[in-house]
This record gives C-alpha cells, sequence and structure tokens, in this order.
C-alpha cells in the first residue's frame, strides 16, 4: 500500500533491480556485437590476403601474431622530428592519380567508404578501434585502393593503438606521436613513407604542436632511411621486451662520437 503516492520500499527496490538488469543486458548485448564486429573485420582480412596473396601468407602471419600476443623482443631507435615547414614538392611520390584523405573518426571512415567505393578498415583491421581511441589517420589512395596509411597520436590512449613501445611522449608539452607507418606492398620503393610523414608533420605544425616522436626497428633500414629525408634528432636506443600483458623498456642516449 502506498502512503501518500509514494510507492510501497519494496516496490521501489524491484524497480531499481530490473533497471540495473535492463542496463547489465544492453552492456552485454554491446560486448557481443562489439566482438562479433572484430571478428568479421578480421574473417574479411583473413579471405583479402588469401585472395590476394595466397595461403602461406595468411598462416605465417597469423603464427607470427600468435607467438607476439604471448612474447615480443625488439631494439629501436628513438626520433624527434622538429616541425618547421618542409617543401612538400621535394617529397614528392612516383605515384600517379594519388589521392590524400584524414581521417579522424569512424563516421568519416563511413562516409569515406561510400564515396569511394572501398573500405580501408578492411585491409588494417586495428584501424576501427583506433579510431575510435581517437587516432588520427592519414590514408592515401590510388584509384580507390589504399596504398599508404600512417597514423598521428595526439594523447596516450592513441599511442598504445598503433605503437605498443612505451617510450615517453610529452603529450602535456605538445609532443605528439606517430608512427602505424604501412605501405602496402605494390606501392613500396616510390617514396610514399617519407611524403606521409610530411603530411603529419606539417599537420601537427598547422595545429601548434612542438614536436613529434616515434621510434623504429634496429633492423628496419627502408625506414631509418625514409625518416633520415627528414632531418630528425635520434635521441635513443631503446630495447622493448613484452611478456602476455607486460611491457619493459630500458633506453639509453645515443652519444655522438666527439670526433
Amino acid at each position: 500500500m502506498s502512503v501518500g503516492g509514494v510507492p510501497p520500499r519494496s516496490q521501489t527496490v524491484r524497480r531499481n533491480d530490473a533497471s540495473v538488469a535492463r542496463r547489465e543486458e544492453v552492456c552485454q548485448m554491446a560486448r557481443v556485437m562489439q566482438v562479433a564486429s572484430a571478428r568479421g573485420g578480421w574473417l574479411r582480412r583473413a579471405r583479402d590476403i588469401v585472395r590476394s596473396e595466397g595461403l602461406r601468407p595468411l598462416l605465417s602471419r597469423g603464427f607470427r601474431f600468435a607467438r607476439e600476443a604471448v612474447f615480443q623482443h625488439g631494439e629501436y631507435y628513438l626520433y624527434e622530428h622538429s616541425l618547421t615547414q618542409r617543401d612538400e614538392a621535394l617529397f614528392s611520390p612516383r605515384v600517379d592519380n594519388l589521392t590524400f584523405r584524414i581521417v579522424r573518426t569512424n563516421k568519416e571512415a563511413d562516409e569515406l567508404a561510400a564515396e569511394i567505393g572501398s573500405d580501408f578498415r578492411r585491409r588494417f583491421v586495428r584501424a576501427r578501434r583506433s579510431l575510435d581511441r581517437n587516432a588520427i589517420a592519414f590514408c592515401f589512395f590510388v584509384g580507390g585502393e589504399i596504398a599508404h596509411i600512417g597514423w598521428v597520436a595526439l594523447g596516450e590512449e592513441a599511442k598504445a593503438c598503433f605503437d605498443p613501445v612505451p617510450y615517453k611522449v610529452d603529450f602535456s608539452g605538445k609532443v605528439a606521436c606517430t608512427g602505424g607507418t604501412i605501405t602496402v606492398p605494390k606501392y613500396e620503393r616510390r617514396g610514399l613513407m617519407a611524403y606521409g610523414y610530411v603530411k603529419r608533420l606539417e599537420f601537427l605544425r598547422e595545429l601548434g604542436w612542438k614536436a613529434s616522436r616515434n621510434c623504429v626497428a634496429v633492423g628496419n633500414i627502408a625506414s631509418q632511411k625514409a625518416q633520415a629525408k627528414l632531418g630528425p634528432r635520434i635521441y635513443g636506443r631503446a630495447r622493448c621486451l613484452k611478456l602476455l600483458r607486460w611491457r619493459f623498456l630500458w633506453q639509453r642516449p645515443i652519444v655522438k662520437d666527439a670526433g
């Protein structure tokens, strides 16, 4: 029985319990849809690799992914780029019919896919998650086909999406992070990496940021050559160890020979 229009306490508790249960159901459904979407992306990517490259590359990548999920070790050079204005014409890639787009959200990616008839997130399956976490994609297309992609992070959450090496980036001091750079094999050795970096650094310069940091694996000679064209400062060398969910970093400065 209610008093003065106020429902009994037991009735209020039941309503609150029902409300909590409904929220939990909605949250659970959202998690299921998120997992299904991620699995769908991986399956589409696997199918695309088999069609374009064959079964063996798919198995090789799958094995490497499974191994790196448990254990990973690498050595890296640590770079810092100034954001002085660069002459873009000096870095023009050797690619015809190249178009360039900056994508900040999955909504923008959906609109771009509808416009050009292809979705770069099908090839780079982590792209959707990266965009959700505020990473910014710099995409280069040839005839609607993705040829090259690179990322910019303006915060730690975005950095973790494409650069798992835990070196320090002073985001609060207006230092950004670049990385996650991939060129589709058929467009390699055409200058897209250096050109893509010029675009990213100019973007940051126009936003008023002071510098950008990134890392390059010691054995990645092609990327080191592309970085060298931009005149960066190599401020350190780092060793990173990943074991399950834990990452450890040992870092030492680069000391130039006085002679």
